[in-house]
């Protein structure tokens, strides 16, 4: 059996908000995190997303959420993509919406809050935090910086208990 390769990615941590924050008014809005459906597939425009969110909801070792403002669940802010490896989650891909990337974003914060529900749920799976991800080389001390990921080796970072509660308690009370 042909084992896949994780692609590193290259995510940036906008800046960790306690929601999402609109960046011309600077209000904040309370936002929901709930598993994407192969229903919910038809408002991911394959134009509007770099990934193929398609083949990730389909693959059955991996879990895919979106993310969404909990006064409006029809717009997709972003969506990640995890898996469960029995002692840590493992963060395959992350992704901002169209319109909050690069400098004229609508929200900032979606990044954060994504990898803080992915420690979220690797807490309450009892992996204490463990959060593991391949990161991009020129990315990987931005991610030390933002999130107090620790790098393994090689393109392999992670985030342990106390950075992934530290981030937890900035995104969920």
């Amino acid at each position: 059996m042909k084992k896949s390769r994780n692609k590193p990615l290259d995510f940036v941590i906008d800046k960790l908000t306690n929601s999402v924050e609109n960046t011309s008014t600077g209000e904040v809005f309370n936002t929901e995190i709930v598993r994407l459906t192969l229903k919910d597939l038809i408002q991911i425009h394959e134009a509007e997303w770099q990934f193929d969110w398609t083949n990730e909801i389909k693959d059955k070792t991996k879990e895919v959420y979106k993310l969404t403002t909990a006064n409006n669940s029809t717009i997709i802010q972003g969506l990640i993509s995890i898996e469960d490896k029995q002692d840590h989650i493992f963060m395959h891909l992350i992704e901002s919406a169209k319109f909050n990337k690069n400098k004229n974003k609508v929200y900032l914060g979606v990044p954060g809050n994504l990898v803080a529900y992915a420690c979220k749920v690797s807490v309450d799976k009892g992996y204490q935090g463990f959060l593991a991800f391949d990161a991009k080389t020129a990315l990987i001390k931005h991610y030390k910086e933002s999130l107090y990921a620790t790098h393994f080796r090689g393109l392999r970072m992670f985030i342990e208990t106390n950075a992934a509660m530290r981030l937890i308690s900035l995104y969920f009370k």
